[in-house]
């Protein structure tokens, strides 16, 4: 038996999930894919993942690998594992790609949707963040560009993730409103914990009616590295990973 090194493409709804990464006495998403490899396959693989989405996150266009010695044909992946996940986990692809591929380090941008519903719903309450009055899209946008280029966003992430170099290159950035629905997509080649999120608590911040945030507060608070500056964080439920890049 060769040794394969494969790639799913995932997709899946955060609600119920304590984040992506496997935890004591918690259910998350690597840890259903992987008990189901186990079913699959009778061995215990490790499963690497583009980025650690946290509780309540979902994605569209989650990547992962594991490296694995079995006679199954890659093809067969996809469906087999389907077959003992839960409904709110799906592979929509397995393919077998290099040994040197790995999902994380080897991706070159992220990109990320966070989704601000102007209206209350009892079907779509988990999927976004239900903020029921007007913003001021122009100001967000303003936001939105300055962050272009390579920043340092310490202060857009929680201080027990920092690490030695939290410069991350922001290639998109961008609100744009679709019926009571604002969508920011963002892309970048990396994200720090929480940073998404921090962003668009900020950024809405910057978009209310009355004591808004200005464009130079705004500033401020991205070049002081402080994160208790940080007034706003939008929850989880209304963040996607969209797409990873390689």
């Amino acid at each position: 038996m060769a040794r394969q090194n494969i790639r799913l493409d995932i997709e899946y709804n955060g609600t119920e999930y304590s984040g992506w990464q496997v935890q004591n006495n918690a259910v998350t998403v690597q840890g259903n894919i992987e008990t189901a490899i186990e079913k699959v396959t009778g061995k215990k693989v490790a499963l690497h993942a583009a980025g650690r989405t946290d509780a309540g996150v979902h994605a569209m266009g989650q990547v992962a690998n594991f490296r694995i010695d079995h006679h199954l044909p890659v093809e067969k992946y996809r469906d087999a594992i389907n077959y003992y996940l839960p409904e709110t986990i799906l592979i929509k692809k397995a393919s077998a790609v290099p040994d040197e591929f790995h999902s994380r380090i080897s991706a070159k941008s992220r990109h990320y949707r966070y989704l601000v519903g102007l209206e209350k719903s009892a079907l779509y309450y988990n999927f976004r963040w239900e903020y029921p009055y007007q913003l001021n899209m122009d100001r967000m946008n303003e936001v939105a560009r300055n962050i272009k280029g390579i920043h340092d966003f310490s202060a857009f992430c929680v201080v027990s993730s920092q690490k030695e170099n939290n410069d991350c290159d922001i290639r998109f950035s961008e609100w744009r409103l679709v019926g009571s629905l604002y969508i920011f997509e963002i892309i970048a080649n990396r994200f720090l914990h929480t940073m998404v999120r921090s962003l668009v608590g900020t950024m809405v911040d910057a978009g209310r009616e009355k004591d808004y945030l200005t464009l130079t507060q705004f500033e401020n608070i991205l070049n002081s590295g402080d994160h208790t500056r940080i007034k706003n964080v939008a929850p989880a439920r209304g963040l996607y990973l969209v797409a990873v890049e390689y």
